[in-house]
């Protein structure tokens, strides 16, 4: 997927819950991360940082191929 700052994206749940960043931490993820958009705030390598903004939440680094656009 090619996105850029600014895209609303969201997560992809099986690409997601069968990584390697979700082996090494907490696996449950909140429904927020699969069901709301998120808005790219910046791009670093393969990883994309994301601000979900519906929502009182930290923003988050998430792999680029874990990423789809909203629609």
């Amino acid at each position: 997927m090619a996105v850029k700052k600014g895209n609303m994206v969201r997560a992809i749940r099986e690409k997601l819950e069968n990584s390697i960043e979700a082996k090494a931490s907490d696996s449950r993820f909140p429904a927020y991360l699969f069901d709301s958009q998120g808005e790219i705030v910046d791009i670093k390598g393969d990883y994309a940082l994301v601000k979900f903004g519906k929502v009182a939440t930290p923003n988050i680094w998430l792999k680029l191929e874990q990423l789809e656009e909203f629609k």
